[in-house]
């Protein structure tokens, strides 16, 4: 095992990807997330240990602590230590020789090159040689996983990456701010117009959701735009705002892609494997280790 401790903000699917890769490959990795992370691809992240206790993805555990003393031995036990940690407190306790920013937020909210000896931005809103020291392309398509030594990432779109065509229409998204009500499982074949959920909307006389949907217990449906796999579908009961992504429909309709990371996430995880080994090379041995 390496000796470095590497820090990956948020244990989404994509960020659980790259936690995934740099465990297998011998690094000591520790997963922050907040505490209700909004977990779409729940089957493939390490942030859904926070809900259950524990979670295993292809093979590697990862579970939840509650403390920064038990990440020794929990790594001890081969697993990967999740903890609610949205504001890098890790710091002040452990000595984090890498950070990786793969909350996909879309800008930098605290990231810079001081935070530790090796820092890396996954997706847009980072600078390359600035904020960060290397940068991860996240947009599917030619430069899916590049690393970016100086200078920044393909800017968000809003258009979600094409697969078999569909763009926008495989995503699903709240059409009203409330509380999600699931009718179906991650895995379930659906078809073009097929219910999938609700979201109850709050009792409120000013909101037209609720108005227009009073004969319907004051629920919105949501529904799927396309025939496929039901690949994401946010955890019952939790309460979203309008328009966030609460679903996503896999038009290939193979349902072993639900339960094992995504071409896309092995993609960004190598760049960022890339990126660290890089940095590892360009160090002498004292460098790296203190020595």
């Amino acid at each position: 095992m390496f000796k470095e401790l590497v820090v990956v903000r948020s244990g989404g699917d994509l960020g659980t990807a790259i936690a995934h890769k740099l465990f297998n490959c011998g690094f000591k990795v520790v997963v922050t997330d907040i505490q209700k992370p909004l977990v779409v691809r729940r089957t493939v992240s390490f942030a859904q240990a926070i809900f259950q206790g524990e979670i295993t993805i292809e093979n590697i555990k990862g579970v939840k602590i509650n403390n920064f003393n038990n990440i020794e031995s929990t790594l001890k036990n081969k697993c990967v230590p999740v903890i609610v940690d949205p504001y890098l407190n890790i710091l002040k306790n452990h000595k984090v020789d890498v950070i990786i920013d793969a909350t996909l937020r879309k800008k930098n909210v605290d990231m810079n090159k001081d935070l530790a000896q090796f820092t890396i931005g996954v997706g847009p809103g980072f600078y390359a040689s600035k904020d960060v020291h290397i940068v991860i392309e996240t947009k599917r398509g030619h430069n899916l996983g590049r690393v970016i030594y100086n200078g920044e990432a393909i800017k968000n779109t809003g258009v979600p990456g094409s697969i078999l065509g569909y763009t926008n229409e495989r995503v699903l998204r709240a059409p009203c701010s409330g509380k999600v009500r699931n009718f179906l499982n991650i895995g379930d074949y659906v078809k073009k117009g097929q219910i999938i959920g609700q979201i109850e909307v709050e009792d409120k006389e000013d909101n037209i959701f609720y108005k227009k949907q009073k004969e319907s217990n004051k629920c919105f449906n949501f529904k799927s735009e396309i025939d496929g796999v039901l690949r994401g579908l946010i955890m019952e009961g939790t309460y979203i705002e309008k328009g966030v992504k609460i679903g996503d429909v896999d038009p290939r309709g193979i349902r072993e892609y639900c339960y094992s990371i995504s071409d896309k996430g092995r993609a960004i995880a190598g760049g960022v494997l890339e990126g660290i080994l890089w940095w590892r090379n360009s160090l002498k041995d004292g460098d790296l280790y203190g020595n």
